[in-house]
C-alpha cells in the first residue's frame, strides 16, 4: 500500500525533509509500502494481564510478547477511557549484528489500544535503522490497521523526542512529534481508515517494539536502553496516570526473553536489551 494522505486531515508542520543515504533508498520504499505497528502478539510464558512475576516495588506484572516491550495500562480510568498518551524519550543508536550488512531496526512510541483490545491502535513515535553500517531514523504516525506514514521532520541518534497521542474521538485524533533537540514540532490529524477500526480507549501504552514489513516482523536492531520519562496517560475526564498499576511486557521471541523492563518511578521506564 503506497502513502495516500487523503486519508488525513492537512497536517500542520514545523521542519524540514529529511535527507536520506542513496544506499538506502529501497528501504524506504519498502517501509512506505508496508511498514507496519502491530497489536501485542502473546507469546508463550504470558498474556497481557497475566500474574507471571514481578518487578520492582510497582509491583508490576509481567506479560510477554512476540513484538512489544515496555509497559501498558490494560484498564481504562475511572474517570473513562484513555484518550492521550504522551512520553520523552531519546532516539538510540541501533547497531548491527557482527558481520550483517542487512537491514536490522527497531522502533519507540506511544499508543492508545492495542494491547488488550486490538482492533485499532492510534500511534506516534520514531524507527531506528541499521544497515550496511549506516544509522537512520523516521519520525512516524499510524492509526492501525493503516500502516504508518512518516513525518516531514528530521530525527537522528542522541535526539530528544517527544511523543503524544490525542483522541478527540473513537475515530479521530492527533499525532505529535516534538523534536526538542531540533526545536522542530509536527502535528497530524489521523482518522480511523475503516469504520470498524475506532479506538475504545482501553490502553495507554508506551512501547519499544519490533514492527513489521513485508508481513514479518524485521530483524531487530541492538539498541541497547530506550527510557522513557513523563509518562502519562489521561482519560477522558481529564483525570491522568503514570505507570503506577501498568503491566510490564517483555519481548519473547523463540523462547527467549529479549529485554528487561524497570519501572523507576511513576513516570519512567526503560526497556534494557539482553
Amino acid at each position: 500500500m503506497k502513502l495516500n494522505l487523503t486519508l488525513f486531515a492537512t497536517s500542520t508542520l514545523l521542519g524540514t525533509a529529511v535527507s536520506h543515504p542513496s544506499n538506502l533508498t529501497s528501504r524506504i520504499q519498502a517501509r512506505s509500502l508496508n511498514r507496519q505497528s502491530r497489536p501485542n502478539i502473546p507469546a508463550p510464558g504470558g498474556h497481557p494481564g497475566s500474574q507471571s512475576g514481578f518487578r520492582t516495588a510497582e509491583t508490576a506484572a509481567i506479560a510477554y510478547s512476540n513484538n512489544w516491550s515496555g509497559a501498558a495500562r490494560e484498564k481504562p480510568l475511572a474517570g473513562g477511557p484513555y484518550t492521550a498518551v504522551s512520553a520523552t524519550f531519546t532516539v538510540p543508536e541501533p547497531t548491527a549484528a557482527p558481520g550483517s550488512n542487512a537491514m536490522q531496526a527497531g522502533s519507540a512510541w506511544v499508543g492508545i489500544d492495542g494491547d488488550t483490545y486490538s482492533a485499532a491502535i492510534l500511534q506516534t513515535g520514531v524507527d531506528f535503522y541499521v544497515e550496511n553500517g549506516q544509522v537512520h531514523s523516521d519520525a512516524w504516525f499510524e492509526w492501525f490497521p493503516d500502516f504508518a506514514y512518516d513525518f516531514d521532520l528530521a530525527v537522528k541518534t542522541g535526539d530528544v523526542i517527544v511523543a503524544r497521542v490525542e483522541s478527540s474521538s473513537p475515530s479521530e485524533g492527533i499525532a505529535v512529534i516534538e523534536n526538542k533537540s531540533t526545536g522542530q514540532t509536527a502535528t497530524q490529524t489521523v482518522r480511523a481508515p475503516k469504520p470498524e477500526a475506532t479506538l475504545a480507549g482501553q490502553n495507554a501504552e508506551w512501547i519499544v517494539e519490533d514492527f513489521q514489513s513485508g508481513g514479518s516482523v524485521v530483524a531487530l536492531a541492538d539498541f541497547g536502553r530506550v527510557t522513557f520519562t513523563g509518562c502519562e496517560a489521561e482519560a477522558s475526564n481529564g483525570e491522568t496516570a503514570g505507570l503506577d498499576g501498568a503491566t510490564i511486557i517483555e519481548l519473547k521471541q523463540e523462547e527467549k526473553v529479549l529485554t528487561k523492563v524497570a519501572i523507576l518511578g511513576d513516570d519512567t521506564l526503560t526497556v534494557n536489551q539482553l
